[in-house]
């Protein structure tokens, strides 16, 4: 027999009362150092372009350019700190939570039924940091479903090692 009850939205779990965890302190180094690349790079163009462009206009505005992008890397770089602290993430009996965002607050959740595969990822400054990136793959989408990164690779390897179980049906 069919039936479409009504579900009371009040009496729904939230997620908003889940303990999250925080990702580790170490993953803002890699923010930090990737960014401050980035403008580092910035900064050496806008440079050679002054040693190599002739152009009188540029030469005059070149410290205004330059200054411009020195308060977008300084601003940027606190916005990047202040975000970090919204990382976190939580494991449940059904699913898979990740948060992230400041301006724009991004919540992923996947269900621990819907996991086709897990992989353990780690760049070279990861690895020097001990740390590592769990992607979470799903059935019938291509790509990364959740990636989870900046975790203490040891603990990247216990959640892989107990949704691969949950998954396998092992638990």
């Amino acid at each position: 027999m069919f039936t479409n009850q009504q579900i009371n939205l009040d009496a729904l779990p939230t997620i908003d009362d889940l303990n999250y965890k925080p990702v580790s302190k170490q993953y803002l180094k890699i923010i930090i150092i990737n960014r401050s690349a980035i403008y580092l790079i910035i900064m050496a163009a806008l440079w050679i372009a002054k040693l190599k462009v002739m152009d009188h206009t540029f030469q005059n505005l070149f410290w205004y350019i330059f200054a411009v992008v020195i308060f977008i890397a300084i601003v940027n770089l606190m916005f990047c700190i202040m975000a970090f602290k919204t990382r976190k993430y939580a494991i449940r009996e059904q699913d898979v939570i990740y948060t992230k965002g400041l301006l724009v607050n991004s919540i992923a959740a996947v269900p621990i039924s819907r996991i086709q595969h897990l992989e353990i990822s780690r760049t070279w400054l990861a690895r020097k940091l001990n740390l590592a990136t769990l992607n979470i793959f799903t059935a019938g989408e291509s790509g990364i479903d959740l990636s989870i990164e900046g975790l203490d690779h040891s603990e990247a390897k216990k959640i892989n090692d107990y949704l691969s179980e949950r998954v396998n049906g092992t638990i």
